[in-house]
């Protein structure tokens, strides 16, 4: 393995959709399943954030974040290495459940 695919980092999905018709409901719904389903955290309210093993990951999961995509609203999504998302302050609140279990060092990648 080069030391590009050993790289870690995340990927971060900022999303704010329309709720008020019943199809608007319907796509938040589906997009909000795909991303717990493709692997994403909760990390607040309408952000969602997965790790991922160098950028050949980055690529093929932003295809997959693409094609997932609901009609309206705002997406957004942003790249960090790990010891960046690691160096982020937690202001007010308490560390998710999931993030106090499972850091990187602890993860074994198939």
């Amino acid at each position: 393995m080069s030391a590009e695919t050993k790289r870690f980092m995340r990927l971060l999905v900022f999303f704010d959709l329309p709720v008020v018709t019943k199809a608007e409901r319907r796509a938040y719904t589906l997009f909000r399943r795909f991303l717990i389903n493709d692997g994403y955290d909760m990390i607040q309210f309408s952000i969602y954030g997965r790790i991922l093993n160098g950028n050949d990951a980055l690529e093929k999961h932003m295809k997959r974040l693409v094609n997932s995509l609901p009609p309206d609203g705002s997406v957004r999504c942003l790249n960090v290495t790990e010891k960046q998302f690691a160096s982020m302050k937690m202001l007010v609140g308490l560390p998710l459940f999931q993030e106090k279990m499972v850091k990187t060092n602890q993860m074994l990648l198939f």
